[in-house]
């Protein structure tokens, strides 16, 4: 059995006795973070209608009230009633409109300025202004496969319940961070918007049931200890009387229930969780294709380089030049 490969050990390390949980490794991989690009702080009646061109943005209010409506693959969603702390979540949606004040006069048009700048937030007053953040939350091609795949076009997370508490906390703080301009506060923000990636997904995954995937998976408790075996040491084969065995279950059900629950056997999730590995792993220019297949367990080169070919798209070679030009 091979050891702990030198490239994963960051994110399997065992701490305090017990290996971190499943859903720390993932944030470990995909690397998070938060980007401020624009925000209101108005009165009186306005709308907002946006084209969205990052894959997952935020959506924050720090103040007042708003609607948010989106459309996008799937098709229109909304309106959804904001209240102050709420943060949405958009997974490849197209176009975004938000809307606030009280109806009857006609609303301001408010168009995101190309050079927004944060300290124009410093003046807002709380007390009476409709105040709004948004962003995007940046990840790795591999991170962006995975997020994809797991959540809803929108995530709605309501910052006054008892999931979200932590959420609304750093919606405040990522709202006074980026429009006070203190040293470092664009590394806050940063760091912020990392935090804010997890809360969502912890409140998500407490105030909704996640469509079947891996997401879903991380949250299970009886297949937690076999995800732990499989993310602390992904070269090994895992076979299901292993993996039934730490969860303590029957081989049947053990795999009856990680079907139902991921959409996919463990083998399969095994070989996906290796790729993002190895994914993270390319973007070091001296590492071996050759060493990294055999870290991950693989009999050749040419045996993991068909596995990355199928689950990524191209050649670990192609990958790794392609993300050396785009730097």
């Amino acid at each position: 059995m091979v050891g702990s490969p030198s490239f994963l050990r960051q994110s399997t390390e065992v701490t305090g006795g017990a290996v971190t949980d499943a859903l720390s490794d993932v944030f470990e991989q995909i690397d998070v973070r938060g980007v401020v690009t624009g925000g209101f702080a108005v009165r009186g009646p306005w709308s907002s209608r946006v084209a969205v061109s990052r894959p997952l943005k935020l959506v924050a209010l720090v103040a007042g009230s708003a609607h948010v409506s989106v459309d996008g693959p799937g098709g229109p969603q909304g309106p959804i009633e904001l209240a102050p702390g709420d943060v949405v979540l958009l997974n490849h949606r197209t176009h975004l409109e938000v809307r606030g004040g009280a109806d009857g006069a006609a609303p301001a048009d408010l168009v995101p300025a190309s050079d927004f700048d944060a300290m124009d937030l410093a003046a807002a007053d709380l007390s009476s202004d409709d105040v709004l953040i948004g962003g995007w939350i940046q990840v790795d091609p591999a991170g962006l496969a995975l997020l994809g795949s797991a959540l809803p076009g929108l995530v709605h997370v309501r910052g006054g319940t008892p999931a979200a508490s932590r959420l609304s906390v750093l919606v405040a703080q990522v709202f006074t961070e980026a429009s006070s301009a203190r040293l470092g506060s664009a590394f806050a923000v940063r760091q912020n918007g990392q935090l804010i990636l997890l809360e969502v997904l912890r409140a998500y995954l407490e105030q909704d049931r996640p469509p079947v995937g891996w997401l879903r998976l991380l949250a299970d408790e009886p297949l937690a200890p076999a995800l732990q075996l499989m993310h602390a040491d992904p070269a090994t084969a895992w076979g299901l009387i292993e993996l039934a065995r730490a969860s303590g279950m029957s081989r049947t059900s053990f795999a009856e229930r990680f079907r139902t629950i991921a959409g996919t056997t463990p083998g399969a999730y095994l070989s996906r969780w290796r790729m993002a590995l190895a994914q993270r792993a390319l973007r070091d220019p001296d590492l071996r294709i050759g060493a990294l297949a055999t870290e991950l367990g693989y009999a050749s080169e040419s045996a993991f380089s068909t596995a990355f070919k199928r689950e990524v798209g191209e050649a670990p070679s192609h990958y790794r030049r392609r993300l050396r030009t785009a730097g």
